[in-house]
């Protein structure tokens, strides 16, 4: 258990040192591909309920998919991150500008008092972060577990799908009995289906 720890830990550092070898410009450009992809697909378009995730340095960037969602009339949900716990509380977003603010993992979240919880079952399509997929939908996150206590509570019928960069996609992700796996995976180039 020990030794997969070390290997996640290492493949974090291959990703992260290959993300930021990539020039702002071909980070800009994968992200439209991957956001265009993503408004494109069919079960992203036909769900009112999108949770969504604001993106930290070694995952693909959400500002402009969450400014979109709001423009196709989505209901947009946001992790509250519980460092104490390793949990998260979903909660509704209005106002990007006015309903979230620095949390626990330095990055925005939903303000506590501005912003209601959803009920897990109402979620009808999860955009799941990731440092490291393959093709079977196997998942390295950032090593806290939220993802992977989150997704088995989510419905069977709640799409689980990551956004992610072809650099992103190894051979094989290293997997621990808490490891859960996406079902979708959308990079610049193609949509990876492990259903």
């Amino acid at each position: 258990m020990e030794e997969i720890q070390i290997t996640k830990s290492q493949i974090r550092e291959e990703i992260a040192q290959k993300i930021a070898a990539l020039s702002a410009k071909t980070i800009a450009a994968k992200t439209k591909a991957i956001e265009n992809r993503l408004f494109d697909f069919a079960n992203f378009l036909e769900s009112k309920i999108i949770l969504l995730y604001v993106n930290n340095e070694h995952e693909v960037q959400t500002a402009t998919i969450l400014k979109r969602a709001f423009s196709y009339r989505k209901i947009v949900v946001l992790p509250a991150y519980s460092p104490d716990n390793f949990e998260m509380e979903l909660k509704k977003v209005d106002s990007l500008e006015k309903d979230l603010q620095i949390g626990p993992r330095n990055i925005l979240q939903p303000e506590e008092s501005r912003c209601k919880v959803v009920p897990i079952e109402k979620i009808d399509i999860a955009i799941v972060p990731a440092v490291a997929l393959d093709e079977k939908g196997g998942r390295i996150g950032s090593g806290k577990g939220y993802y992977d206590r989150l997704i088995p509570r989510l419905a069977i019928t709640t799409r689980k799908v990551a956004l992610a960069f072809e650099d992103q996609i190894i051979p094989l992700v290293p997997i621990e009995s808490h490891d859960r796996h996406v079902d979708i995976i959308i990079t610049e180039d193609r949509v990876i289906y492990k259903i």
